[in-house]
């Protein structure tokens, strides 16, 4: 899917160029899309010969006519809005996705909500937004599957904005069935597991060793002590993989994400601190903090705890006995830095680009002596990517690896999904197609 969204994207760019030019060139002369004189190039090439200036005035079989039609093909919506986000700028696709609305005053249409929104940001900023998101077709409370859509955003000038709109719907849907899926096998798995527990624990009283001289043990009750302590270790093991899967499918979108709220990271290192202490102690390694004091980030509080915790526990888990974890914060206006470095085996080149993908293990016989589940740093990855950061990893195999979570320091921007009640309308007329 990423490779054809790639190439559908390749193609509306190169669409949008030409359109965007033929309409920049239409504002440059005459103020006004609508009234603009078309352009005519002086001496337009096209395989090696001069191409009749009339059928260019024509913006049929010229270059104007070339573009529109190429914009008209794509399957891909596009639509470009000025500097009152008013669409000037409208394909076929962009009108069977829904992405114009009824305008204030009858007989009127706008652009959806989502896509001001986006083009908006892109001014201020002057930098291109994609985002992906689940619109509502229909009316609320409406049975149909919500519209999937990729939507990427560029700014043409001071003014216009060209946001495409790539249907993904398909894809969103597998992703929720696959969600699903994985949420319901969970849960029922988590009975079981928790029974089977409960009798590993039952088992261990019951071969509990007697308190007499290693000879005059019974081997059997020796043999079924080892046996139940593995059983408890695994069914722990089980028991968190578990609860790791369900988290890491809450934060895919199973739930929705709570409200960004101010997050004290005084708080968030105690908790971490706290959390690691039992497997630190075991192997005698220290965790250290080196940063100010009073930093506060924005999102969930229990998020960010179990991201800096997971980071933690990972270098725990690849490092040598008497050794240190280290974390350092570092912030600035916009963003606050964690890093947590460790002196542990390191990862190789080869495998940084692959480290927080879902049950990626770089080291397949020590991950399973370390007792992972491999799904630590995703869990990691999607917390920073539901708030707005990035986790980052810069390792030398044999010498330590750093691990660095990026968060926002200041409140996030109004989010972009609307409310459920939103209507997308399923197309409007009165506008002038690409």
């Amino acid at each position: 899917m990423d490779t054809v969204l790639g190439i559908a994207l390749l193609l509306i760019a190169l669409a949008v160029g030409v359109a965007a030019g033929l309409l920049l060139s239409r504002i440059g002369r005459s103020g006004s899309p609508e009234r603009a004189a078309d352009p005519t190039p002086s001496k337009p090439i096209e395989g090696g010969r001069k191409i009749d200036t009339e059928d260019e005035r024509g913006g049929k079989s010229g270059l104007k006519g070339l573009g529109r039609k190429s914009l008209d093909s794509l399957r891909v919506g596009v639509v470009v809005l000025d500097g009152e986000d008013q669409p000037v700028l409208v394909n076929p696709a962009a009108r069977a996705m829904g992405l114009l609305r009824s305008g204030g005053a009858p007989g009127t249409i706008a652009a959806h909500p989502i896509l001001r929104t986006l083009a908006g940001q892109v001014r201020r900023t002057g930098v291109r937004r994609e985002v992906e998101l689940d619109l509502p077709r229909g009316r609320a409370g409406s049975a149909s599957a919500p519209l999937g859509l990729h939507l990427r955003a560029v700014a043409l000038n001071s003014t216009h904005v060209a946001v495409e709109a790539a249907d993904v719907t398909e894809s969103h849907r597998l992703a929720r069935v696959r969600r699903d899926f994985v949420a319901n096998v969970s849960h029922e798995l988590k009975t079981p597991i928790g029974a089977l527990q409960l009798l590993a624990e039952a088992l261990l009283d019951a071969t509990e060793l007697p308190e007499t001289p290693p000879e005059e043990r019974s081997e059997d009750l020796i043999a079924a002590r080892r046996f139940a302590e593995r059983i408890h270790h695994e069914s722990a093991r089980m028991g968190r993989l578990v609860n790791e899967l369900l988290e890491l499918t809450r934060l895919q979108g199973a739930e929705p994400l709570p409200t960004p709220e101010p997050v004290a990271l005084d708080w968030v290192i105690a908790e971490v601190v706290d959390r690691t202490r039992t497997t630190s102690s075991a192997k005698n390694i220290e965790v250290v903090y080196t940063g100010p004091k009073g930093a506060t980030v924005y999102g969930s509080d229990s998020q960010v705890a179990t991201a800096v915790t997971n980071l933690v526990e990972n270098a725990i888990a690849y490092s040598g006995e008497d050794t240190r974890v280290a974390l350092t914060m570092r912030q600035d206006e916009d963003w606050i830095e964690i890093d947590v470095t460790d002196q542990g085996i390191g990862i190789a080149p080869h495998d940084v680009d692959r480290i927080f993908e879902r049950f990626y293990r770089a080291d397949q016989a020590r991950s399973r002596s370390t007792g992972g589940t491999g799904l630590g740093l995703a869990i990691v990855k999607h917390i920073a990517t539901n708030h707005g950061g990035r986790v980052a990893v810069s390792s030398t195999l044999g010498g330590g690896s750093t691990f660095t979570l990026r968060l926002p320091a200041r409140p996030p921007e109004s989010p972009l999904p609307l409310p459920a009640a939103i209507e997308i309308e399923s197309g409007a007329a009165g506008l002038p197609s690409a």
